[in-house]
């Protein structure tokens, strides 16, 4: 027997799952649960998953990828180009042959020669770290190893990054990720970091650029895009300000 439920007890139905998956946003930060907390450092309007692609471009000048020419660094097998070159990534974010970038585009040779697949690309986690409900969250899970932020700055963090892209040059490689990454907002300039660290963690590396207030963002740029270059890795993520918005404030 199918039953037929009235179409306002179905939408009420999920206004109130909607409510429920956001809890903290009405409540004040005391009234926060371990739930809520966690909930805004993984899932939020602040925190965004992503699934890199790979420059095309790039890949084919580091060294033992065919391209013959030397570009950059090379870090754990996924270089840093000389230049970041076109964007250029694969749909879906494969890789020719099912390979990982890091050295050609079918995988790498393991000790005897021979060609192996890579794994697919990290998931990585993009937080707005300056934001307000971001740090106290942090502070709520007592997270420990939250990164510090400079006064005066907004601070974006990306959590995920392989061990393996990073050696102990981290000056070089913060240097590198200065130059290749941009906060982006239409009809506006293009916002660059003031500053990027690698910082190392138990459980793997994380990247923190920082971006200087003096250019304030605003609700009426309604959506601000933060586009980087890590390695051969690249990835575009959207914020939309609308929904980073806290107690009726907008938070970054």
């Amino acid at each position: 027997m199918i039953l037929k439920l009235p179409l306002i007890v179905l939408l009420a139905s999920l206004v109130n799952l909607r409510a429920e998956d956001a809890a903290w946003k009405s409540k004040p930060v005391p009234e926060w649960t371990a739930d809520d907390a966690q909930q805004v450092l993984t899932d939020s309007p602040w925190t965004r998953t992503v699934t890199p692609t790979v420059d095309r471009q790039s890949q084919d000048r580091q060294p033992g990828s065919g391209g013959g020419r030397r570009g950059g660094i090379g870090i754990g097998g996924v270089g840093f180009p000389g230049g970041m070159g076109r964007r250029g990534g694969y749909p879906g974010g494969g890789y020719p042959g099912g390979g990982y970038p890091g050295g050609g585009g079918s995988g790498r040779t393991d000790d005897g020669g021979n060609r192996r697949e890579a794994g697919p690309p990290p998931s990585l986690k993009v937080r707005w770290e300056s934001a307000l409900p971001v740090r106290e969250a942090e502070l709520k899970a007592r997270d420990t190893n939250a990164p510090t932020l400079a006064e005066g700055q907004y601070a974006i963090a990306v959590y995920g990054v392989p061990g393996r892209m990073v050696d102990s040059d981290t000056k070089s490689l913060a240097d590198q990720l200065k130059k290749a990454a941009t906060l982006k907002r239409d009809g506006k300039k293009d916002l660059k970091p003031s500053s990027v660290e690698v910082l190392r963690r138990e459980d793997g590396p994380v990247i923190l650029y920082q971006f200087p207030r003096t250019k304030e963002i605003t609700q009426p740029d309604r959506r601000v895009e933060f586009d980087a270059h890590i390695g051969r890795l690249q990835f575009a993520q959207s914020f939309y300000l609308e929904d980073m918005v806290y107690l009726g404030k907008l938070e970054l």
